[in-house]
């Protein structure tokens, strides 16, 4: 049966894996990713002394099935809180048994315990599964944004 519990710094292994393999999707698809989420990386940035995200874990019997990670935000054109899903794996042998809808599910439930009002997310635009997945949830296009970055190193 599976289960969804808050991620800890405990997980790292079994993130690490997941995160190599949603790398690897990534490349098949045409992305340049390249492994800079490591394990130094997932300890210091989410369980240090300044936390930049926070998460969940999927599990059947211990075994890790998925993973997503999110973040606190704020929109001030509308004055709400929001949390932005920042990344979501489920491994193969694990899809269509409802495990990623139950990660996004227990997000949502955090988030409003936590405040906020949405979830927002970013989907690489090649990855059609994703897109797939989340818009048959109730994901919905922000039509009128496009992201953008500027890179401070």
């Amino acid at each position: 049966m599976t289960s969804i519990r808050v991620l800890t710094a405990a997980d790292v292994d079994a993130v690490q894996k997941m995160v190599l393999e949603f790398g690897a999707y990534l490349q098949e698809l045409g992305d340049s990713w390249t492994h800079n989420f490591t394990t130094e990386r997932y300890l210091v940035d989410g369980f240090g002394a300044n936390p930049a995200f926070h998460g969940l874990i999927a599990e059947d019997d211990g075994a890790a099935l998925g993973y997503l990670l999110m973040s606190p935000n704020y929109d001030v054109d509308r004055g709400i809180r929001i949390e932005i899903v920042i990344d979501l794996w489920v491994n193969e042998q694990a899809r269509g048994r409802g495990v990623g809808k139950a990660l996004m599910a227990e997000a949502a439930e955090l988030a409003r315990r936590r405040g906020a009002r949405q979830l927002l997310w970013a989907v690489y635009k090649p990855n059609k599964l994703a897109a797939d997945f989340y818009r048959s949830i109730g994901g919905q296009l922000v039509g009128d944004l496009d992201w953008m970055y500027l890179p401070l190193d």
